[in-house]
């Protein structure tokens, strides 16, 4: 029986079982180059019919000019657009070292098996119909790659639009798009490939110039992070653009684009920014935080800019490809009218850009060019009559102004001048000012346009974009792209941050006290009675187990993480000696495995100063708790110092699906949830993610020491968070953890963990 008259379960079953033998094959970068750079295609699924997708496929890789052989598969016809077609890639004569696969999905398998014999080393599937339709097209799915694993063979899609490279050696275009992008040095990678089609015509429409192009689909095999492995070290990739829908695998993504954006602009925009539903957490940490939380942590820790919209992507996408990074965030403005050069201003200072006073000398300069009425402060108002040559020297001006490190030339069309003439003087004014930074040893100075109005400016459009200054339609789009792009800048400027090990680490004491957790309820159930209605039974409607304080403290004293003494007591007459024996003042705090916020259900009794304070604290919170009707989860209460000293700031840990455990710092305290000063970081945490963790909320400002308080011990706080993080490498196990408050005390003084709640997988 040959493997096309097989049925296509047969051949899944019989692919699956091989891979779970022989295990998956390492990524190569030959698989991609095969993909990117082939010198063979063979387009299994070619049709003679103009429209379909085999058809517009073939004519786009004869139209645009593909450097190498092109061999159409058709099992009935000889010839496809006049061009030699085969019935099986089997039967090509020569080499093929990429396969477009465009058959109905249930033949898609046997076509890969027959790649995979002919040495086929990558394939683009652009069919539809797997894991986007269901358990059945999923299972489909698994099997075409693990066909691929088994081969070698790298594999795009499926569910895709197809990839091209512009390169003029390859002139690739394998994709069913009516367009074909001008060349550049820009890559992009789409998991849409409807997107796609639009992305390519706005592409065209700027005249940003494409490097390669690829949809990947439901990425199957090939991801976003082994693209943004092959351009790294791509010459012909200045820049690379992502539009994602989820990120696979998120902390090899992150470990990627750290070292990517390094070298080269990582521009993404990311869908899926709210969610119809949001869990309801059983933490401070866990109600804060969020996917979009997250996805914003992971790129602002790796230096991925991310960005609003596809319109944002493009904007700075456009800048970062022809001009250089900023190297600061101070920006000049030249116009001809004071209206656009107000809203340019608002707009930079709303994205933490700053519109600084110039030098007296550029002022001075500046004074002596224009007319009387003009306004040389910054923005710099020619007004209407300005000319193009006071563009011209104006731009030059600024660009050496010591106080500037961007330009934004905006240009309003009047009747006096023609918008062709400004730009083009616009130009020379940047190129001039760039080679006398260059004498002078300086970096150049990006410049960025905005040509309002539409009588002759597609002119003055062109024209820039010969010259490689992007221009914008309006203002605030501009100061967007400058200000992400600035951010960018800052970013590169930074030390790379690295792992911090901490010597002293107790892991196996950390693996006790979760242990003796799980023992606690091996026989009694998950204690979990707001999950399971009370019944003292393990409930699956919860995952979480929670730890009781004595194990919470044993876990972070492995990690070096210093809580106060804490003794438990059942009854008031016990409060009021074990407190005595504590020393007073005292915090009384309930004991509960149910109730996550102590304070509100008034479970917290602060500055319990006697005996007879401490048996009315008990009395108080017991007594509450029947009023509310739940007093059958009061189990005692907790007896510790109370810790006057030092500013109130919470660390938490919350797992989300997709990324894993987020790390959450701010103002602590009973108003975490009100005040939402707070920030967040993807785990691991390097030294550096610690260091702009803390500096990061509003109320950074509380621990330098505000108006003549204290400041706190900033440094003990940092290596707090680098112990969470190391705690979670230790043990994958943890689901939320609240440490709330932590007293960060004087410096060198270290931080005390007040309150603590660790929950764990079942």
């Amino acid at each position: 029986m040959t493997l096309a008259q097989r049925s296509s379960g047969e051949i899944e079953n019989m692919v699956l079982g091989a891979a779970a033998l022989g295990g998956p094959a390492a990524a190569s970068r030959a698989g991609l180059d095969a993909i990117f750079r082939p010198k063979s295609i063979a387009i299994v699924g070619a049709s003679r019919v103009r429209g379909s997708i085999g058809a517009e496929i073939l004519h786009n890789v004869m139209e645009h000019g593909f450097t190498g052989v092109v061999y159409p598969v058709n099992a009935k016809a000889d010839s496809v657009q006049s061009v030699k077609a085969y019935p099986s890639v089997l039967d090509i004569p020569g080499p093929v070292d990429l396969a477009v696969v465009v058959v109905p999905a249930p033949f898609v398998l046997a076509v890969l098996e027959e790649c995979g014999k002919k040495g086929v080393k990558g394939a683009v599937v652009i069919t539809a119909g797997f894991k986007e339709t269901g358990p059945a097209g999923a299972r489909r799915e698994q099997a075409i790659v693990a066909c691929a694993r088994r081969y070698g063979m790298r594999l795009i899609g499926p569910n895709c639009l197809g990839v091209l490279n512009t390169e003029p050696g390859v002139m690739l275009d394998a994709t069913f798009a009516p367009s074909f992008p001008p060349h550049g040095r820009v890559a992009f990678s789409s998991q849409s490939g409807a997107l796609g089609l639009a992305i390519l015509d706005y592409a065209i429409e700027l005249n940003v110039g494409i490097s390669h192009f690829v949809s990947i689909g439901n990425k199957a095999d090939v991801s976003g992070s082994d693209l943004l492995e092959y351009w790294e070290h791509d010459p012909n990739v200045g820049v690379i653009l992502l539009y994602l829908e989820s990120f696979g695998n998120p902390r090899r993504f992150a470990s990627v684009a750290r070292r990517v954006a390094r070298h080269k602009p990582v521009i993404a925009v990311k869908s899926g920014r709210t969610a119809a539903g949001v869990r309801a957490a059983a933490s401070h940490t866990g109600s804060l935080a969020g996917s979009d939380v997250a996805v914003d942590a992971l790129c602002k820790q790796t230096g991925v800019i991310r960005t609003e919209t596809i319109e944002e992507l493009f904007d700075v996408g456009m800048l970062l490809a022809h001009q250089p990074v900023p190297r600061g965030n101070r920006v000049g403005i030249v116009t001809n009218s004071g209206g656009p050069a107000i809203m340019a201003s608002d707009a930079c200072e709303s994205h933490d850009l700053v519109v600084p006073a110039l030098d007296p000398a550029t002022t001075a300069a500046l004074k002596s060019l224009l007319v009387p009425e003009a306004s040389v402060r910054n923005p710099v108002d020619m007004i209407a009559s300005a000319t193009p040559e006071a563009y011209e020297r104006a731009v030059q001006l600024m660009l050496a102004d010591p106080n500037i490190d961007s330009l934004l030339a905006i240009y309003v069309t009047p009747i006096v001048t023609r918008p062709l003439d400004v730009a083009q003087a616009i130009v020379r004014g940047a190129h001039a000012a760039a080679e006398s930074l260059k004498q002078l040893g300086l970096p150049p100075k990006p410049v960025l346009t905005c040509f309002m109005g539409s009588h002759g400016v597609p002119d003055g459009l062109r024209s820039l974009q010969e010259g490689n200054i992007p221009s914008f339609m309006f203002p605030e789009s501009a100061a967007i792209a400058l200000a992400r792009a600035a951010r960018y800048g800052r970013d590169l400027m930074r030390r790379e941050g690295k792992p911090v090990d901490f010597p002293g680490v107790d892991r196996a004491r950390g693996e006790r006290a979760i242990a003796t957790a799980r023992e606690r309820i091996a026989g009694a159930g998950c204690g979990n009675c707001a999950a399971c209605g009370g019944c003292g039974l393990e409930s699956e409607a919860s995952d979480a187990l929670w730890l009781e304080p004595a194990e919470v403290r044993e876990l972070l004293a492995a990690y070096g993480l210093r809580t106060p003494e804490a003794i438990h007591a059942s009854t008031a007459e016990e409060a009021a000696s074990r407190a005595a024996r504590i020393g007073f003042p005292v915090a009384i705090k309930l004991a509960s495995n149910t109730i996550t916020h102590k304070s509100d259900v008034g479970g917290v009794v602060l500055n319990v100063d006697s005996a007879d304070e401490a048996r009315r604290a008990f009395d108080g919170i017991r007594h509450q708790l029947v009023e509310l009707g739940r007093g059958d989860e009061m189990g005692g209460v907790l007896i510790q110092p109370m810790v006057r000293d030092g500013v109130e700031v919470i660390i938490g840990v919350t797992r989300e699906p997709s990324f894993g455990p987020i790390v959450m710092f701010g103002l602590g305290g009973v108003h975490v949830e009100i005040l939402g000063d707070v920030a967040f970081g993807i785990h691991p945490l390097t030294d550096v993610d610690a260091e702009e963790l803390v500096r990061e909320v509003k109320s950074f400002k509380l621990l330098e020491g505000y108006r003549g308080a204290p400041p706190a011990d900033i440094a003990a706080l940092e290596e707090a968070l680098l112990r969470v993080s190391r705690l979670l490498d230790d043990h994958p196990e943890i689901l939320e953890m609240d440490l709330n408050p932590i007293k960060a005390l004087a410096p060198g003084h270290g931080c005390v963990v007040v309150d603590a709640r660790v929950s764990i997988r079942r």
